[in-house]
């Protein structure tokens, strides 16, 4: 059987990713199995042990520690990311696949509170990923061959739930990011590179405590990366995926009454109003 990755050029056999946050999670999973398909990896993360183990990791899914190349980087820094392409470009000569993966999920608290955690945070989540387009994007591009970047979001991004505003807001301009990305893309003359966002549903993943047991609604990192590239296969701008415990449905239908607040006229966050809560489960059962 041909791997998943088989009709999926910029994912071919020989070609080199660049996946940031890849020492544990969803980065190590995707690192991991792109790595067994035969593509030449770049695992970026912060310094320490994770990213050792990481990179031993990848490289015996590679079946080759030539195929790998797993380096320090702070996605909050630009001069990192820049640095990170060179070391990519100079050890492989292109990417074909960048993932923009890293993330922090601490929560600064309200609104009005702990502005220096608050720029933490939006530096990793939001600027991690512009500078990480920013160091690569051009040098893509100018390959004139099959390129993808996929940036990964939150429906938290788009549901906007109540309980860490910075993270929200963080993801919710991230999703407007890419979007805006995907568009220049396609319109950049003779562009051969195209963006996506990927969506997790719960994932059990080191940001959200996974050094402990997998609770059973939570998918894992690989069950997320293979419904990425299956929908990269299909060629799939959002990439939204279920758990065990939401379906796509009840996505749709939180999303859909996310948006109907704007159109209805709604309270901000409707739906964990308590005078709305009642017209909310009513729709989601509809």
């Amino acid at each position: 059987m041909s791997s998943p990755t088989a009709n999926i050029p910029a994912l071919a056999s020989g070609r080199v990713a660049v996946i940031t946050g890849a020492g544990s999670g969803i980065g190590l999973a995707a690192a991991r199995h792109l790595a067994s398909a035969g593509m030449k990896l770049v695992v970026a993360d912060l310094p320490g042990a994770a990213l050792d183990a990481a990179g031993k990791a990848v490289a015996d899914a590679a079946g080759s520690s030539e195929k790998v190349l797993a380096l320090a980087c702070d996605v909050a820094k630009a001069g990192d990311l820049k640095a990170l392409a060179d070391r990519a470009y100079d050890r492989f000569g292109e990417v074909s696949f960048l993932m923009n993966n890293a993330g922090v999920g601490n929560n600064p608290g309200k609104p009005w509170e702990n502005l220096d955690a608050w720029k933490k945070l939006i530096d990793v989540n939001l600027w991690g990923v512009v500078h990480g387009v920013q160091a690569f994007g051009a040098r893509m591009l100018a390959q004139g061959t099959p390129a993808m970047i996929v940036n990964t979001g939150s429906k938290q991004g788009i549901t906007t739930p109540p309980g860490n505003l910075c993270y929200n807001v963080s993801k919710a301009a991230l999703k407007s990011y890419t979007e805006g990305l995907a568009h220049a893309l396609r319109n950049e003359p003779g562009a051969h590179v195209s963006a996506h966002l990927l969506i997790p549903g719960f994932t059990f993943t080191g940001m959200s405590g996974g050094t402990g047991s997998k609770a059973p609604g939570a998918w894992t990192g690989e069950q997320v990366v293979d419904f990425m590239i299956a929908s990269l296969a299909r060629g799939d701008f959002y990439i939204l995926c279920p758990d065990n415990e939401t379906d796509r449905r009840t996505d749709e239908r939180r999303m859909a009454w996310a948006v109907g607040d704007i159109i209805e006229n709604r309270p901000a966050l409707s739906r964990w109003h308590p005078d709305f809560g009642g017209a909310f489960a009513d729709f989601l059962k509809r």
